[in-house]
């Protein structure tokens, strides 16, 4: 049984191809096509820093100037001392982590159970599971909002929260990737002695490394962008996502850009931030299609 974990383990631990690549990658046609796109996917961000940084009085000229004339944090200043953005990253951050944790949690455990477990109706529930992908959001708003109304949940963090514990894109990815684990692994460990539930917890799910990293950001980038939910659900100022107290810095008659410029800056940075350090696992997951040995 060690042995076999062991090689598990060692197998979990490839995160790439070995580092012995001091080799200059020669130049193709391909990074004359990647690198123009790259930029022109970077402008956008680009202009959003550059406007948070740049005077009012600039901002309001049409068209903006890209490059502002001077520098300012003026909008920064303003963001910290007229807004609750603070509160508001924090409850983010709560909903977020909260939504991550749960997910990997809750949709590891059902993604293994209908790739692993044979029982009835397995199938129909997997079917009935993944034809709630194809509902639009909008027309759950209402029946979701009376039931959360019902149960006290209505204008309080926790409307933010209980949407994203599970998500029927985490099990369906999850379940995939499950099924692409030779079984073979858990069948030995179940002949030496070990229960289902250490097969998961020590085989299955240090294997699962790559699947669980993707979960995390698809569910991050969901959870942290949501906007129309929690302008339907939450009025409290107290209980604001990030998302929706930059929203009310939009009026119907004036808009001060450079607030909203500052608080996109600060919506943004976090998500960068972790991308940059999951994207490896993410790749892994794009081209991962099974262990060779």
């Amino acid at each position: 049984m060690s042995s076999l974990l062991t090689s598990v383990s060692a197998r979990a631990d490839l995160k790439g191809p070995p580092p012995a690549s001091h080799k200059r990658h020669r130049m193709s046609l391909w990074h004359l096509f990647l690198f123009p796109t790259a930029l022109l996917f970077a402008i956008p961000l680009v202009q959003m820093f550059l406007a948070s940084l740049s005077p009012q009085a600039e901002l309001l000229r049409f068209p903006p100037p890209f490059i502002p004339s001077h520098l300012t944090i003026d909008g920064y200043t303003r963001l910290l001392s007229t807004s609750d953005v603070l509160l508001w990253l924090g409850n983010t951050v709560l909903v977020s982590t909260v939504a991550i944790v749960s997910n990997m949690v809750l949709c590891s455990l059902a993604g293994y159970g209908f790739a692993r477990l044979s029982f009835r109706g397995r199938n129909f529930g997997f079917l009935a599971i993944v034809a709630t992908i194809m509902i639009p959001t909008q027309v759950l708003m209402i029946p979701t909002y009376l039931l959360f109304s019902r149960i006290g949940l209505i204008n309080t963090l926790g409307a933010a929260i209980v949407p994203w514990l599970a998500t029927s894109f985490g099990i369906f990815l999850m379940r995939q990737f499950f099924l692409s684990i030779p079984a073979e692994l858990e069948e030995a460990a179940l002949i030496d002695g070990c229960s289902r539930r250490q097969v998961f917890l020590r085989i299955v799910l240090p294997l699962a490394k790559p699947a669980l990293a993707t979960l995390a950001i698809f569910t991050l980038l969901g959870a942290w962008n949501d906007l129309i939910w929690p302008l339907i659900a939450i009025n409290d100022p107290g209980a604001f996502t990030l998302q929706l107290g930059i929203a009310n810095f939009q009026g119907t008659r004036r808009t001060d850009w450079a607030l909203l410029m500052a608080g996109n800056v600060v919506a943004t940075l976090p998500l960068i931030f972790f991308f940059s350090i999951a994207q490896k696992q993410f790749v892994a997951t794009m081209t991962l299609s099974g262990l060779k040995g």
